[in-house]
């Protein structure tokens, strides 16, 4: 068996490096591992870092399309049995892959989401984006009927066959995560919730999203959310 890992970067020239060398050191039992990296078109030199690795797959966005884009096109070009979404900023800490995927391998869930909130002693980096994030999810699993604590982490795993249920997708932004969520528990996929460490960084140090985005997520929360599912 196979795990993909996909990781959409856009200016992390800080975090890059360090970022591949931790995701190098995850080992998983019977799985082999292909790292799949997009650079979305970033200003700084995460993709002059990028070109020189050669323990990774590399496509490049010639402008900077969004997050939704990156992650498409890292699926697009995956091979894995199993798919694993990481963040590129070291918000989350690749040593914890392990968490979401080994519920997949031991055939205990067919997706695993990340939750910060699981997590008692993470900190956020302000009070607005701690308690517009639960918010956010609070409506999520309203909407969608399902209790999910953090529908908008950026750290995910799921079995080839979940994304064939809900490909395509077509998200360019941040909301690439409402439109994952929705799209699974419309087709009956219930993912399992696992603790997570986080570790929040500001928009000093970079950090891409904003507040208006959550505007976004809820407009495509809305339109996944009530789709017909697929076909079997």
């Amino acid at each position: 068996m196979k795990l993909s890992i996909i990781i959409p970067a856009y200016n992390c020239e800080p975090t890059i490096t360090e970022l591949l060398n931790r995701v190098n050191k995850v080992s998983i039992k019977g799985l082999k591992k292909e790292v799949i990296v997009i650079d979305d078109g970033s200003g700084d030199k995460t993709y002059s870092i990028l070109k020189k690795r050669h323990d990774i797959l590399l496509f490049q966005h010639k402008n900077n399309l969004g997050k939704g884009s990156a992650v498409r096109t890292g699926l697009e070009n995956s091979t894995g049995n199993i798919i694993y979404l990481q963040d590129a900023d070291l918000e989350y800490d690749p040593s914890e892959i392990p968490l979401l995927v080994n519920p997949i391998v031991e055939k205990k869930a067919e997706a695993v989401f990340s939750s910060r909130r699981l997590n008692k002693d993470n900190m956020y980096s302000s009070k607005l984006y701690k308690w517009g994030g639960a918010f956010v999810d609070g409506l999520i699993s309203f909407i969608l009927r399902a209790n999910i604590t953090d529908a908008s982490s950026g750290s995910k795993a799921f079995t080839r066959n979940v994304y064939n249920k809900i490909k395509p997708l077509t998200s360019r932004g941040f909301d690439i995560e409402a439109e994952l969520t929705a799209k699974m528990i419309r087709n009956g996929i219930k993912p399992l919730e696992v603790s997570i460490s986080y570790y929040p960084r500001t928009h000093k140090q970079g950090k891409n999203i904003r507040w208006y985005h959550a505007f976004f997520i809820l407009r495509s929360l809305m339109k996944y959310s009530f789709t017909q599912k697929r076909d079997a």
